[in-house]
């Protein structure tokens, strides 16, 4: 806001020049302002037209990041134009540098949605501690981001009649998975591969990417795939809609 000094009593009124506003550039792209624009919508992400009633569709999901690993498995998945989903931990978010990696999740077209904010089972909870576990993180990626979530993956897939009305009440599809690959115990690349390889048409595959030896994994698992004659496609993508609130998936 401008300036404006008032003389004292006794000495001549000067006119005081107005100075110009100082412009503030945004520290990101206009493409990328853009994308967090559209992201605020409620389709978004922006669903791709895939049949997978017809094709052999597959979805990976990631889970407990943003970590230190998920921006090298970020790259990977770009350069292969490979989409997935993200279920975020709402402490990880907390410290992620300048939410860099929650961002890029959503600028890149990936789909992120709900893990709960500190990985209770949910079904140990209250029901006011299943709302406070999975507000506390809606709120935060919706600041970040732009993002309003409309799935969750309960911790350890642990889930109830409890808990559904509370997902329903939030507005989030609870998504589970068909394909465990257990990564977080085996820690070994070609472990997931294997794993993973299992996947039919319609499969959801669980990951988790705060794991180093699953992000190593990944490029054998899309080839390994692909070989297969899969499309990799976002959970929405999937069911070619976004999953009803308080249900529970699966796979296709």
């Amino acid at each position: 806001m401008p300036i404006v000094l008032f003389v004292l009593a006794g000495c001549a009124a000067q006119p005081v020049p107005r100075r110009q506003a100082a412009v503030v550039r945004p520290r990101v792209s206009a493409e990328t302002l853009a994308k967090r624009l559209v992201a605020q919508q409620a389709d978004w992400p922006r669903r791709r037209r895939y049949d997978c009633g017809r094709i052999k569709c597959v979805a990976l999901t990631f889970d407990d990041g943003p970590g230190p690993y998920t921006g090298k498995l970020l790259d990977l998945l770009h350069k292969r134009e490979v989409r997935a989903t993200f279920f975020v931990l709402g402490q990880m978010v907390a410290a992620d540098p300048g939410a860099r990696f929650t961002r890029r999740i959503v600028d890149e077209g990936h789909e992120i949605g709900n893990h709960s904010w500190s990985h209770p089972a949910l079904t140990g909870l209250s029901p006011e501690g299943v709302r406070h576990e999975l507000g506390q993180t809606e709120e935060l990626v919706r600041r970040l981001t732009g993002v309003r979530m409309r799935m969750m993956r309960p911790p350890y897939g642990s889930t109830d009649d409890r808990v559904a009305a509370e997902t329903r009440r939030e507005g989030l599809a609870q998504i589970l998975w068909d394909v465990d690959t257990l990564d977080w115990l085996h820690r070994r690349p070609e472990a997931v591969v294997r794993a993973a390889a299992t996947a039919k048409a319609g499969s959801i595959v669980l990951m988790h990417d705060i794991h180093p030896t699953t992000v190593e994994a990944v490029p054998k698992v899309l080839d390994t795939l692909s070989r297969k004659g899969f499309t990799f496609v976002t959970v929405s993508e999937l069911y070619g809609r976004t999953p009803a609130p308080g249900r529970t998936y699966t796979a296709r």
